[in-house]
């Protein structure tokens, strides 16, 4: 069936209406009831207006009723109700044409009276002209419907295939945030402990040789981090913050990152092994950073970190004291404190970052007992 609609839909549209007043015009010459000169022109008007059907099928349709009329015809007025119940929704303006379709060819013609063709034989006739008007004007109607189904169908596919698209540049933004995010708390932590470790080694080296490669090693570390700040900046652009990537750290990790920083720290403090691990993840990552930053901008400087727990809330705070050297020239992301801050935000809870009055600085993570 559905070939057949298709082969159907290939035929150009003047073809088919020639078609249809050919067959209109072979219906009027075999039934050709008033072979008058007024019923042979409504005749042939009737059949030369289905030219015109798709274009004006009201005026069509009110042109065929005249040789419903005169003849006893049926391809011309079905052809005419179907195209206009195709093509119009007023429901009412429908069953106005099924009516006057159906008093047309109840109506004798010529003019005789209707008492001597009998009220009942007129009755049936109108009945049955009711009936032929009204099987095109359906047939219509459910093509319209179909026509519809189908468009809407389209449309919803469409919606669809526009929802996943938005669907899948969400998840890829959230996974270039979150590849942002580790791209600082972990590269960046390495590559900047090179940086601090080759500018110590430089400064205390006793030959020429060390020193250089100790300045080559430090100049690459300072170029890659360079780098990688603008590559997590470009990532942030278009990224979220929802989605984590495992594996990741906990707070099982946090003595050997103290002990591993570079830096001289002190980790006092327990937390329950029942912490949520979301929760473990930002704790270790705060404390990353914080060590980070104590390296690259207070050399020598000691800090603490302190685990602390009360009735509603869990949290750390690093705290270190002021620098006991220049720092080096090391360039800064801008990026681990908006990383830490989003986190705490993910968490429902606070972050805290800045100087102290002693000259040092402090950050304070804060993060609801209930957060997972």
């Amino acid at each position: 069936m559905t070939r057949a609609r298709t082969l159907w839909q290939r035929i150009p549209p003047p073809v088919v209406d020639l078609v249809l007043v050919a067959a209109a015009a072979v219906d009027v010459w075999v039934t050709l009831w008033d072979d008058s000169p007024l019923g042979v022109g409504l005749a042939a008007l009737g059949c030369t207006a289905l030219a015109f059907r798709r274009r004006l099928p009201l005026v069509v349709f009110l042109l065929t009723l005249p040789l419903a009329l005169t003849q006893d015809v049926a391809v011309a007025p079905i052809v005419a109700l179907f195209t206009l119940a195709e093509r119009t929704r007023n429901r009412l303006l429908l069953a106005i044409c099924v009516a006057l379709t159906g008093i047309a060819n109840s109506i004798p013609w010529p003019e005789v009276s209707l008492m001597a063709i009998g009220q009942t034989m007129t009755l049936v006739v109108f009945v049955y002209g009711l009936a032929t008007a009204a099987a095109p004007v359906l047939f219509g109607q459910l093509l319209q419907a179909h026509r519809d189904l189908a468009r809407r169908l389209v449309e919803i596919e469409e919606a669809r295939e526009h929802e996943r698209a938005l669907h899948a540049q969400a998840l890829l933004a959230r996974e270039r945030a979150q590849l942002a995010r580790e791209m600082h708390d972990v590269v960046s932590h390495q590559v900047s402990l090179i940086a601090v470790q080759a500018g110590a080694l430089q400064v205390a080296a006793p030959d020429t040789d060390t020193k250089n490669a100790a300045r080559t090693i430090r100049s690459l570390s300072v170029t890659t981090l360079d780098e990688l700040r603008t590559m997590v900046t470009l990532l942030r652009a278009s990224g979220s913050n929802t989605t984590e990537l495992t594996p990741q750290p906990t707070l099982a990790d946090l003595h050997t990152l103290v002990e591993s920083s570079g830096t001289h720290a002190r980790l006092t403090g327990e937390l329950p092994p029942t912490v949520a691990t979301p929760t473990q993840r930002a704790l270790y990552r705060t404390v990353q950073e914080a060590l980070t930053n104590v390296r690259k901008h207070a050399p020598g400087a000691t800090a603490h970190i302190e685990l602390w727990q009360d009735s509603d809330h869990i949290g750390v705070t690093i705290t270190n004291t002021p620098p006991t050297r220049p720092s080096l020239p090391l360039p800064g992301s801008q990026q681990g404190l908006l990383g830490l801050r989003e986190r705490a935000d993910i968490l429902h809870g606070t972050l805290h970052a800045g100087p102290t009055t002693e000259g040092g600085y402090r950050v304070h993570l804060q993060v609801p007992l209930t957060a997972d």
